[in-house]
């Protein structure tokens, strides 16, 4: 009888596969895990957001373009 197939988990940054229990999950490394805290700190990751509805439209265009709050 063969059991359920189970993916082993890869590092998100090198792809290597993972110990589950390993001191650096759910990295591979201490080196993979500071390039993505890099990635963090150097602003290559974000989270998408939804701009408040009750903001004027010039006001959101100015804020997105990185000038003064009108």
């Amino acid at each position: 009888m063969v059991g359920p197939m189970t993916r082993r988990p890869t590092c998100p940054i090198c792809s290597e596969t993972v110990k589950r229990r390993g001191e650096h999950f759910p990295f591979c490394s201490a080196r993979c895990k500071t390039i993505d805290l890099g990635s963090w700190l150097g602003g290559d990751y974000r989270l998408p957001a939804r701009p408040p509805e009750d903001i004027d439209p010039e006001t959101l265009e100015k804020l997105l373009q990185g000038g003064p709050e009108a």
